[in-house]
């Protein structure tokens, strides 16, 4: 296999007319210079360079090749260049992966207004609540509920304290009234999401202190696996939701669903930014990072603390 600093001394060499002073250019020994191309014309088969004890002089061979190593070396240089300057640039396609309710009626605005101020920016975006590989995804960031677990990805927060929040519709609570207690949701219908097969049934709640108080084992009539249908059934009266307070700020709002238990908050949801290595981080990412940052700083300050 040739290698690229084998060529470079190759290069320097034919330049340079001695090997000492490719050497001393490439800041490296005459032997580790000698070494390489040696390297080299093992790699290729092929005589590149006539050594006497006064001089140095390309080989028939040599000469020809010449033209083609100093052209892979332009080529090599020119894609590296093209490489950092499209990384420094700010533009290009995102392709992000996003969950399906926040996704649908909280960021599609977000990316609009965001486009808006950045027009260079193109976006490819996958809205699922699948809890997919992000290594085989074809996705350069990801927007993710949750602790993350995989200390391998770099996670920027964007919503650290945002928490889960017990909902249903004004209509609701006039049909089947509000649970005064965790021990009522018993006697209510919840709504409940599932996500890899897996229902999502055990509902965690906290003392205003953030200490555990309790875990309930709810049930109901309906499940989904994408949780903007369990936001949907809940403004529709259907029932009451254990939702991301993100997801339901306009909605508060807009008196469309209200807060139950508001003295008990759920389990923490933090939101946060994946990317799956370092290469990923462009400016255009960062930039972004900071405007959802924005986003969910306003939207958290629309309510008072759950």
């Amino acid at each position: 296999m040739l290698r690229l600093d084998d060529l470079t001394v190759f290069v320097r060499t034919a330049e340079r007319g001695s090997l000492s002073a490719a050497a001393r250019e490439l800041e490296i020994s005459p032997a580790l210079a000698s070494a390489a191309l040696k390297r080299l014309e093992g790699a290729l088969g092929l005589h590149l360079v006539a050594r006497t004890t006064r001089s140095l002089r390309l080989t028939e061979e040599g000469e020809h090749y010449l033209v083609h190593a100093r052209e892979a070396l332009r080529l090599l240089s020119e894609g590296h260049q093209a490489l950092i300057q499209g990384k420094e640039s700010f533009g290009g396609t995102l392709k992000i992966s996003m969950p399906s309710d926040m996704g649908r009626n909280i960021l599609l605005g977000w990316l609009d207004a965001f486009q808006a101020r950045y027009p260079q920016i193109n976006y490819q975006l996958s809205v699922s609540d699948r809890l997919s590989d992000l290594y085989r995804q074809p996705v350069d960031i990801a927007l993710r509920y949750g602790a993350q677990a995989d200390s391998g990805l770099i996670a920027f927060p964007l919503a650290p304290h945002n928490r889960r929040v017990l909902v249903a519709s004004p209509a609701y609570v006039a049909a089947h009234g509000a649970p005064a207690t965790l021990d009522e949701l018993h006697r209510h219908n919840c709504l409940r999401f599932a996500i890899d097969d897996s229902i999502h049934e055990r509902w965690t709640f906290y003392r205003g202190n953030g200490a555990a108080l309790r875990t309930v084992n709810v049930s109901g009539n309906r499940s989904a696996d994408d949780a903007d249908v369990v936001r949907r059934w809940a403004m529709a009266g259907h029932g009451i939701a254990y939702k991301s307070r993100l997801d339901v700020v306009g909605d508060l709002c807009a008196g469309r669903l209200q807060v139950l238990l508001p003295e008990l908050p759920g389990e923490p949801a933090p939101l946060h930014m994946l990317c799956m290595h370092r290469a990923q981080v462009t400016p255009a990412v960062l930039h972004l990072r900071d405007f959802l940052r924005e986003q969910c700083e306003r939207e958290a300050a629309l309510l008072p603390p759950a």
